[in-house]
Formats: C-alpha cells, sequence, structure tokens
C-alpha cells in the first residue's frame, strides 16, 4: 500500500476533469483499508470510487481513497434464484454482464450505468423502470470510526429515487464494501415499457427476449443518446428529475401543452428534466471547450480540457432558468467537490 503525492484526477472521474489529489492511495483490501483510516495524519479524505457521480471543482488537499475491492461469486441458490455478492470496486457494468452470461435475470436494464458496484447503492441507481433496490439484499459497509463492518439491509438503506440513508444521515459516515443481490434464475421478469426498449427489440426482430436480449437494446439505446465518458467526459444525468405537485403541473398545461410527466402519487408527478432543459434551449448548447450534449439535454460534458468549475456555473445558469420559465427547482444528481 503506497501513498503517493500531487496524483492527478483526471483518470479517475468521467468528467475528465485534471485536479490534483495531495495525497492518493488505491486500496485492494478491507485490512488497508481499516489501515489507512487509522492514520491520524491523514483524517481529511475523500473516498473515491468509479468517480462517475462526481464533478471536482478544485484541487483536492487531502487523502483520496480510491476503492478498488475486488471479486464476485454466488453466495446461495436453488432453481429459482440466486444470491450474488460482488465488492465495491467492480465495475457495474462488467458485473451486470457477468450476471448475464451466467443467465442471473434483474439487472439487465440496468447495463451500461457508469461507476462501480459500492457506489450504486448510494444512488439507488436506476434506469428504464429498474432500480437496483428491486433486487438489492444488503450491503456491507466499514464505519468509519469504529472501522467495523455493519450489514444494511434494504429497509435500513432508506431506499428513494436516486436516495439512500448514505446520501442522508450516514453520509461520510461508512464505506460501502460489497452488495449482496437476489436474481432470478428462471421466470425472468421483463420490464419491456419503459423508453423505447420494446420498439428496439422489434428492430432486433426479437419478439421473445432474452434478458442478454434486453441488456443489449438497453445499451443501443444508451449509446444512441449518451456520450462515452471515454471520448467525451461527462458524469450522465446531471440532474433529477423535479417532483411537482399535480395542480402545478395542470398550470404549466396552459403554457405547455406538450410537456411530459409521469404518475408519482394522486397529488403529484415527475416531469423530465431534460425536456425542462431543452425546451429552455439549452440542448446542444456549447460554451468554449463545455456544454451540455447534442443528444441528450440532461448530460453535462467536457469536451476537452474544461475546468469542473465552469461546468458547475453552467449548471447553476440551467437552474436558473428552469425556474424563472417553470418555477421548478432541479436538483444535481452529482456530487460537487
Amino acid at each position: 500500500m503506497q501513498i503517493d503525492q500531487n496524483i492527478s484526477l483526471k483518470p479517475y472521474n468521467t468528467f475528465g476533469i485534471d485536479v490534483n489529489a495531495q495525497y492518493f492511495v488505491s486500496i485492494n483490501s478491507i485490512e488497508e483499508l481499516i489501515d489507512i483510516l487509522k492514520l491520524e495524519e491523514f483524517s481529511n479524505r475523500l473516498i473515491l470510487g468509479g468517480g462517475s457521480n462526481m464533478l471536482l471543482t478544485q484541487n483536492q488537499d487531502k487523502l483520496v481513497i480510491h476503492i478498488n475491492l475486488k471479486g464476485k461469486k454466488v453466495i446461495s441458490e436453488d432453481k429459482d434464484f440466486v444470491t450474488v455478492k460482488a465488492n465495491a470496486g467492480e465495475n457495474w457494468h462488467e458485473f451486470v454482464q457477468w450476471c448475464l452470461k451466467n443467465d442471473f435475470g434483474g439487472l439487465e436494464n440496468l447495463s451500461l450505468i457508469p461507476g462501480n458496484v459500492g457506489t450504486a447503492p448510494i444512488q439507488n441507481i436506476g434506469a428504464y423502470g429498474v432500480e437496483l433496490k428491486d433486487s438489492f439484499i444488503s450491503c456491507e459497509a466499514l464505519s468509519i470510526e469504529t472501522h467495523s463492518i455493519k450489514s444494511f439491509d434494504a429497509d435500513d438503506c432508506q431506499f428513494g429515487y436516486r436516495n439512500s440513508i448514505f446520501k442522508q444521515e450516514a453520509k461520510g459516515k461508512y464505506i460501502i464494501t460489497s452488495v449482496t443481490f437476489k436474481l432470478t434464475k428462471t421466470k425472468h421478469k421483463y420490464k419491456l415499457n419503459y423508453g423505447t426498449i420494446q420498439a428496439q427489440l422489434v428492430n432486433y426482430g426479437i419478439s421473445t427476449p432474452t434478458i442478454q436480449d434486453i441488456s443489449n437494446a438497453v445499451i443501443a439505446i444508451r449509446e444512441s443518446k449518451l456520450p462515452n465518458p471515454k471520448e467525451i467526459g461527462n458524469s450522465g444525468s446531471f440532474f433529477k428529475n423535479p417532483v411537482i405537485s399535480k395542480s402545478h403541473y395542470n398550470n404549466l398545461l396552459q403554457n405547455f401543452k406538450d410537456i411530459p410527466s409521469y404518475k408519482v402519487s394522486e397529488d403529484e408527478v415527475k416531469v423530465p428534466a431534460g425536456w425542462l432543459i431543452e425546451k429552455a434551449g439549452f440542448k446542444g448548447k456549447r460554451f468554449e471547450n463545455y456544454g451540455v450534449h447534442k443528444k441528450q439535454a440532461l448530460v453535462l460534458v467536457n469536451y476537452g480540457n474544461a475546468k469542473g468549475a465552469d461546468i458547475l456555473n453552467l449548471s447553476k445558469l440551467i437552474q436558473i432558468t428552469i425556474k424563472r420559465l417553470f418555477d421548478i427547482s432541479i436538483e444535481t444528481e452529482v456530487n460537487i467537490l
């Protein structure tokens, strides 16, 4: 275990922002993690996973701890279900594909989401009608204060829309080390009616899809809409879809007759943030070496060597404009650091 100094974090964040960490260490075991947490001279730290849900706006004058815990395995199974455990440093998409190759169903709609397994519960990642909580059993997390491992089940995690206890009262108190899922081996439950999955399958000439077919459709849809972070720096969806009252939505309909919505409850609806941003004129807008992606207004992008502060200022301009036009507040989905 080696602590390096003045390391660029550009390879460790999907936005590709070039800021430095004063100190940097990559952790490959829980024992190493405990040892590093015991070092009193490094009490100021940043825990880094896949770097896919953050915008770095300044140099990090602290110890950046890169969680690189690897490994995945079957814990138990019967004829219908399998319990699978993956360590926090596993790449999420690679883990999903491993499950599919073994014909384990439940995560196929979550294909190609950037990031690592360990950060997935924090955000309760979701896409195309499926959320992580739907197949989640538990996660193990190391207490930063006591250095002991605690298990969190689904109720403990208090999952919400892109939310969990790890973004609320447990924020900064635990480091997730592994996640356990319950997946199907038979009678897979297909979610095909969200987005254009069904249309994509029709394009493939598939009427009776496998879970791998669904994954392939999701990948094709995401690749057609979202830039590859290896080619254009981004963090996926920068904003959450706002939830507003039904009465507010009905008022908006008077001026914006094509505003889409999804029912949340009898009194609330969810409005796509991407639609609001596009309607406000930001889709495809470029400011020198950063901007809003031309195919997906939810995605802010770094075209090359942009500063995190520039992208942050753009996000604030978008928020102010959406508030002025629609009287809707949109929240960032990414962590600003």
